[in-house]
């Protein structure tokens, strides 16, 4: 008999172990705070987390997803479940629904969701079109910059521009750093003309900022549109009735002066 068919014969398989003699589950990963002690207290003063209580929280959302919803297919580590509570200031209740409704989201739109990766965007990514600038507003929050401008209607559907706007998210938010200080969306519109700014229709301002507010766990600290060209108060009128109160009001139209803009090439 071979060494392996020997092997085979003479260890016991998962099948003939009684329950109690089942190897435990593996653990998630365990969570390693990497904040600094200013962010530290910037989250507890914010959104109220409190260092000695975070782990008992994390759990507590993890025994509601397993109670509430045991067929939700989720990651339930305790880094990512974190996004969810800083998003919604330990708000359990808020926090649940923050999580189901990511989900949600992302089972209703596939054709945005599917495979969200790099190598299957990289036309949107070398056009320009979303950058994150090498530099923090003075709160610490990254400023993802939008240029509509360089977005040719011609070469690929609007979703796909939606689709990197995702796929950054996704990468910023595994910052902590990111999760407590939010951050600043800077839409530069200049060049932008009423036909393209009609790919931009309700269905779709209503399907990304509801994503945007109730199914993504970011903290949005402010929008600032430059360069606005007339028609912009038509766009901003079919973008303002989804959008809430607290969001509508961190709209600004005017250059942030704190803000250095990168060069246009």
């Amino acid at each position: 008999m071979s060494e392996e068919s020997d092997s085979l014969r003479t260890s016991p398989s998962a099948a003939s172990l009684s329950e109690n003699e089942l190897p435990p589950a593996p653990r998630p990963p365990g969570y390693v705070c990497s904040l600094t002690e200013d962010l530290v207290t910037k989250a507890r003063e914010e959104l109220q987390e409190k260092p000695e209580w975070r782990l008992r929280d994390v759990q507590a959302l993890r025994d509601m997803v397993r109670k509430d919803f045991p067929n939700l297919r989720t990651s339930l580590d305790d880094a990512f479940l974190l996004r969810f509570l800083r998003a919604r200031k330990f708000d359990y209740d808020r926090a649940l629904q923050l999580l189901i409704n990511y989900h949600s989201c992302r089972r209703s739109w596939p054709e945005v969701f599917h495979n969200l990766r790099p190598s299957a965007l990289k036309e949107v990514l070398a056009s320009g079109f979303l950058t994150v600038l090498p530099h923090t507003d003075p709160r610490g929050c990254p400023i993802l910059c939008i240029r509509p401008d360089r977005w040719i209607p011609s070469n690929y559907p609007i979703t796909e521009n939606i689709r990197v706007i995702y796929l950054t998210l996704e990468k910023l938010i595994q910052s902590e750093e990111t999760q407590v200080n939010g951050i600043v969306i800077l839409a530069d519109y200049k060049g932008v003309s009423l036909s393209k700014a009609s790919h931009f229709g309700p269905f779709i301002a209503k399907k990304v900022i509801g994503i945007l507010q109730d199914g993504f766990p970011i903290r949005i600290k402010a929008v600032h549109v430059v360069n606005e060209p007339r028609i912009f108060k038509g766009i901003f009128a079919i973008i303002k009735p989804f959008l809430k109160e607290k969001i509508a009001n961190r709209v600004c139209f005017s250059f942030p002066s704190l803000l250095v803009f990168p060069p246009r090439v």
